[in-house]
């Protein structure tokens, strides 16, 4: 049976019990010569990422990112800017050869468009992950725990839970937050486990309510993660976390902390998160292959000094 619709939003965190948190689920993984490397990532190993391949059994593929968005909305202030270029702006010839040819900016670290956020995008007290000094981050790039970091891709086992499957709702409301009982209460409805090493996505529902009630603006008010999940996090040694929202919901639930789920993954355990994923085609493949464990292919691009990338993860079935 599904849980409640609206359980009561759980505690909201003071300054001395988010300390307590940070210092208990921080986790300095790969380091070398005193620098961390690759964070969470280091618990991929290849003996994971063949076991991984063992997910795939029917050879179906669907992509988990969303529709690059080009049109300006509350949720999307400074929207991705498409420019055309070549023939079509010069004039297309009735003989020969000739390219279109585009040209696209955009903005990484917004509240619409999918996107991987970098080990060196959290800047907390003055430092990045691994007490690496934020000075390394500087007006030309980040010259520390860039997106390059994954610049090999990132391969594993994907886990879907599915949160508003798990309370029977077709999403969570805004400023709602996801729990470790939820999230062990949608292993066990979904027969799945999450193991360490493994890629978890947690669906909260934040793309099926924006195409159906239209966008909002999903800075103020979100549908996330509580920061007490960060414990499950740890507990299971996820190598990487992802949501279809910002994974952190707003209004924050932590007191003088904004991102309370973005300090704790990626500044205090070295997760690379991907933010505003969308699940809904993700979600009929699962249901279709009764199974919501996947091989899951992660290539961001290899964008210099960058903080983050757009992203299009692949489960292949």
């Amino acid at each position: 049976m599904p849980t409640p619709a609206s359980p009561a939003r759980p505690p909201r965190l003071n300054a001395a019990e988010f300390a307590a948190l940070y210092a208990r689920v921080r986790r300095v993984a790969g380091t070398g010569h005193g620098a961390p490397r690759r964070g969470a990532l280091e618990d991929i190993t290849r003996r994971r990422v063949l076991a991984a391949a063992a997910e795939v059994r029917s050879g179906r593929t669907v992509t988990m990112a969303a529709r690059v968005e080009t049109e300006r909305g509350p949720d999307d202030p400074e929207p991705c800017e498409h420019v055309m270029t070549g023939a079509v702006r010069g004039g297309i010839e009735s003989t020969g050869i000739q390219f279109a040819t585009d040209r696209f900016t955009m903005n990484v670290h917004g509240d619409a468009d999918s996107h991987l956020d970098a080990l060196c995008h959290v800047i907390y007290d003055g430092t990045l992950y691994g007490g690496v000094d934020a000075n390394s981050v500087t007006a030309s790039g980040a010259t520390a725990l860039s997106v390059e970091v994954a610049r090999d891709g990132i391969v594993g086992r994907g886990v879907l839970l599915d949160i508003p499957r798990l309370r029977g709702v077709r999403w969570l409301e805004p400023g709602d937050d996801v729990t470790v009982d939820d999230l062990t209460a949608a292993e066990r409805a979904q027969h799945v486990r999450v193991n360490e090493g493994d890629l978890l996505f947690v669906r909260v529902g934040h793309r099926r309510r924006r195409a159906e009630l239209g966008p909002w603006d999903a800075a103020d008010l979100r549908a996330g993660l509580h920061p007490s999940a960060a414990e499950f996090l740890r507990d299971r040694r996820v190598a990487v976390l992802g949501g279809d929202g910002n994974n952190d919901t707003a209004p924050s639930s932590t007191e003088g902390v904004d991102f309370p789920v973005h300090v704790l993954a990626i500044h205090a355990m070295g997760l690379h998160l991907l933010d505003y994923l969308q699940f809904e085609d993700l979600v009929e493949v699962c249901e279709a292959e009764e199974r919501w464990s996947f091989l899951c292919v992660i290539a961001p691009l290899r964008l210099p000094r960058a903080t983050g990338s757009p992203v299009n993860p692949i489960a292949v079935f």
